[in-house]
């Protein structure tokens, strides 16, 4: 009797469950099929978790555009949108306007933060491909790598066509030009957590039009994004998922009738006939640069290429519980303009890491939970923190935002300040967690959206190999023009699933 061709997945997250969600309910019982997973949970960078009785994300949070995106089918699908059971991250507080305050306690009125807030919206509508004279002749003018060079550059061109602007009045020691910069990194900032990209000067600019979205509303899921993790998961057999099952290396190209054999780190192996690899590309960077390697034979170099030159970053979340000397109403929504670390005007005791967060919500309408978001260098300093330095740092910083305006802006107290104090905190730990090294992926500098196409190359190349399909490749970071969502990793997973369906004469969709 011919034995089953042996599939085995590695990862439970969106593209790995998609995938076996797809091979199993299309190919009649063709297969064996495993997922195996590194971790104690399915899900991946989806992780739906609670905070006081309020249902958060640590990991994934929005449905990007509902309009043919088919995680927003799924949650239709499975009457998951609205939740029920308990209070969750709707961020409807977002629909209110927030409060914008400057360092040293001043509100910032819509006359001074329209212009700015326009200005970035127009270039970051240029560069992501639709049409603005100025803009277009400005950037075939000064020609542009980076995201963030087109950026400063376009904020250049806005001050040298605002000259004649009045002296700045009311506003203690910021400046015109000082506030306008502070306001445009404010929106650089929350652009660094939409991208990963920890600078964005080391995104591409180039590759930026390429990037896809869906059209309609940006909304959260009630019942939480693990509920689109269960469904995927709930048409699998039980033994097919094997939970905290870490890889420690995959042979491929062997010459045996399963070619691919898969080493876990507790000493077992199994062998398969195909390997689908949806780790994240912060694994596979590391799985390259690792003396010992997580490929043998190593990948060939097209591949490595691809995955060295793409960019890989990290976003965290922080969630606070605020103390309960303070009604939840009497906090705003904020946006925070901050000096810059190195300036002299700066309150000297607010943190380094807290200066390039943009916000601070409520989850949702009076919620005592409030969220701020991190990228870069300042989300990995947020994992080394205590929480007790967190809530100090916080604390210290809303404060000074909410008191009166200083005279004296480097003041270190706040005498006729608004006292706010929180009591708990929940974070993300993308950087540090050895599964995932990070959060997901965008073009750096150097690369392109070709590099995505070259992650989603099946190995080996050769087409009339007599054991084709071995290795394949899936995730977020494999999708040329939906990389860095869920919705990219989910068209990944059906691709893949359908590369193999497709090889064994299955039908693919």
């Amino acid at each position: 009797m011919a034995k089953k061709p042996r599939i085995v997945i590695i990862g439970a997250g969106m593209a790995g469950l998609t995938a076996a969600n797809k091979l199993y309910t299309s190919s009649n019982d063709l297969f064996e099929l495993f997922v195996v997973e590194g971790g104690t949970r399915i899900g991946g960078r989806i992780n739906t978790s609670e905070f006081y009785g309020d249902r958060v994300e640590m990991g994934a949070t929005w449905i990007h555009g509902i309009k043919g995106s088919p995680v927003h089918q799924i949650a239709q699908q499975i009457n998951a949108l609205q939740g029920s059971d308990k209070p969750w991250e709707c961020m409807d507080g977002l629909l209110d306007e927030p409060k914008t305050i400057a360092e040293g306690g001043f509100e910032l009125n819509g006359s001074m933060i329209e212009p700015i807030s326009t200005l970035f919206k127009n270039l970051m509508d240029f560069a992501q491909g639709n049409e603005a004279s100025k803009w277009c002749s400005m950037s075939r003018r000064l020609g542009n790598k980076s995201i963030g060079s087109f950026l400063r550059k376009g904020l250049d061109v806005y001050w040298d066509s605002c000259k004649d602007h009045e002296e700045l009045k009311g506003y203690g020691k910021w400046s015109r030009e000082l506030l306008e910069e502070a306001i445009f990194a404010m929106y650089e900032n929350t652009q660094r957590t939409y991208t990963s990209a920890g600078d964005l000067f080391s995104l591409d600019y180039e590759a930026e039009s390429e990037y896809r979205m869906f059209p309609g509303e940006e909304i959260t899921i009630g019942n939480g994004y693990s509920s689109i993790i269960e469904y995927l998961a709930s048409v699998l057999p039980r033994d097919v998922i094997q939970l905290d099952r870490k890889v420690a290396k995959i042979e491929w190209d062997r010459c045996d009738s399963r070619p691919v054999k898969i080493h876990f780190l507790d000493g077992s192996f199994v062998l398969a006939d195909h390997v689908i690899v949806t780790v994240s590309l912060g694994v596979l960077k590391a799985g390259i640069c690792n003396d010992s390697g997580l490929f043998s034979p190593p990948l060939p170099s097209f591949k490595t290429d691809a995955i060295s030159r793409l960019g890989y970053g990290v976003v965290n979340k922080l969630f606070l519980r605020l103390n309960g000397n303070r009604k939840p109403e009497e906090l705003p929504s904020l946006q925070m303009v901050f000096h810059r670390s190195d300036s002299e005007l700066r309150h000297k005791k607010i943190p380094w890491w807290m200066r390039r967060t943009a916000t601070l919500s409520p989850i949702y309408n009076n919620a005592s939970v409030f969220l701020s978001w991190f990228a870069g260098k300042e989300a990995l300093e947020l994992e080394r923190l205590s929480n007790e330095e967190i809530i100090n740092a916080v604390t210290t910083t809303v404060s000074s935002l909410l008191s009166e305006p200083h005279n004296e802006i480097m003041s270190d107290s706040n005498s006729n300040g608004f006292e706010v104090s929180f009591v708990d905190v929940l974070k993300s730990k993308w950087g540090s967690d050895p599964l995932f090294l990070g959060s997901y992926s965008y073009v750096a500098v150097g690369s392109c959206g070709a590099d995505f196409d070259t992650m989603a190359e099946p190995l080996p190349t050769d087409v009339y190999h007599h054991h084709p399909l071995q290795i394949l490749f899936a995730g977020e970071a494999t999708h040329r023009t939906h990389y860095s969502t869920t919705h990219g990793a989910y068209f990944s997973g059906i691709r893949e699933a359908n590369r193999l369906l497709q090889h064994y004469h299955c039908v693919g969709v």
